[in-house]
């Protein structure tokens, strides 16, 4: 599911009344009112598209929110550096990078690289060939950490990122 629909979903019934309520009072903005009804006319996959031009617009990213600090719309400096920081403390999705290996443990370098990934044997071999390379990414740090110690021990320099 779309992560703009699946946050906002539990809103839409409420800003359809609040839309029908305000057209019945009559001190509305029509300018504002018809926007509210084509937004409340999208399908799911367009509130998702429109989410993210308007972070774009607005220069906001992913992980922007009030609590990250992300609440100028402007996109500041300042902001910007402190959503970016707040970011770094609470993440949660890393990449396993080799950075370098030893030339006498490259073929168990590539049996680990192979075991962790659905590649054959010449695509593996080329992965870690093309050192320093990503070799899995998004992954929970437990599992990052496990996978970065399996190839240290095969005799690869490794970083998570």
């Amino acid at each position: 599911m779309p992560l703009f629909f699946s946050k906002f979903a539990p809103l839409v019934p409420r800003l359809r009344r609040l839309s029908t309520a305000a057209a019945t009072a009559g001190g509305e903005d029509p300018k504002l009112s018809r926007i509210a009804d084509e937004l409340l006319a999208l399908s799911p996959a367009e509130l998702d598209d429109y989410a993210a031009l308007l972070r774009h617009k607005l220069r906001l990213s992913l992980t922007s929110s009030a609590a990250a600090g992300g609440t100028s719309p402007a996109g500041t400096g300042d902001a910007a550096a402190g959503a970016e920081e707040a970011a770094a403390a609470v993440k949660t999705a890393f990449d396993v990078k080799i950075e370098k290996y030893e030339a006498a443990a490259k073929i168990k370098i590539i049996k680990e690289v192979r075991a962790v990934t659905d590649l054959g044997l010449k695509e593996a071999k080329e992965l870690v060939e093309k050192a320093p390379v990503v070799v899995r990414t998004g992954l929970p740090k437990e599992e990052a950490e496990a996978l970065a110690a399996k190839l240290k021990a095969a005799g690869a320099a490794v970083a998570l990122e």
